[in-house]
């Protein structure tokens, strides 16, 4: 398990608690009914839902609503959602992944192309940056969930293949194919995972100096503000001295 240098996606990187909730929960449900659509409605069955459940509980998302989420998955009347990927390149040469579901590809296609011209940064084609990532699959506890050596040795003994741990959280990475297989292992001895997903890590970091964060971020937060996207991924990193300046 060789070590890593550290990513964050965006919803981590700013944490759940300073994304407005309404927004949170409406891409959560979106990600629970298309996962109900496209396979089982039951959890134990389908492992895009459980994590996709699992995502949402973390998140504290009423139980309600997760479960209106599914059934409208079941309904005549659920918009058609697609899975798109959108890739580019934001200041200083960093290269982001943007996952989005949406009904309408044109729009969603136009709204993120707007957010990256904005904010100093372009849209790629198809593979343009996917190149310098690995697809993997991410499984990430909070720090209580135990001590940095007892994550690491469940996760090697699970068959993961790298552990990266701070003070706020566990993150386990597997190969892609393994998953479901690993976060199920891992519940046994250390409980529910935060989340358990496919991610982009990337190969190689950028580091940033302070302007250069300040663009990033408002590209960022501008492309999370977009209701159509789910995730943003990138290789960044900001120096310590740097975030504290930022605050």
């Amino acid at each position: 398990m060789a070590g890593h240098s550290k990513f964050k996606n965006i919803m981590h990187r700013k944490g759940a608690q300073d994304l407005k909730r309404a927004r949170v929960f409406s891409k959560l449900s979106r990600e629970i009914t298309v996962a109900a659509k496209l396979g089982a409605p039951d959890p134990e069955h389908n492992p895009r839902l459980r994590a996709a459940i699992s995502a949402a509980k973390a998140s504290q998302m009423p139980r309600d609503n997760i479960e209106r989420a599914i059934k409208k998955a079941q309904g005549g009347d659920v918009e058609n959602y697609e899975e798109i990927r959108y890739e580019g390149f934001g200041p200083g040469g960093t290269a982001l992944i943007v996952e989005a579901l949406t009904d309408n590809r044109n729009r969603t296609a136009g709204e993120v192309r707007a957010a990256f011209s904005k904010h100093g940064g372009n849209l790629g084609a198809s593979g343009s940056v996917s190149h310098g990532f690995d697809r993997l699959g991410q499984i990430i506890y909070k720090v209580e969930a135990g001590s940095a050596d007892e994550v690491f040795e469940a996760a090697l003994e699970a068959g993961a293949e790298d552990v990266v741990s701070d003070d706020e959280t566990h993150e386990i990475y597997t190969s892609a194919e393994s998953l479901h297989e690993v976060a199920r292992a891992l519940e046994e001895k250390l409980g529910e995972a935060d989340s358990a997903k496919l991610a982009w890590r990337p190969r190689d970091m950028v580091t940033v100096d302070e302007d250069t964060a300040v663009s990033l971020m408002k590209l960022i937060d501008a492309l999370e503000d977009n209701d159509d996207v789910q995730v943003v991924y990138g290789n960044y990193e900001v120096p310590d001295d740097v975030l504290a300046k930022l605050g």
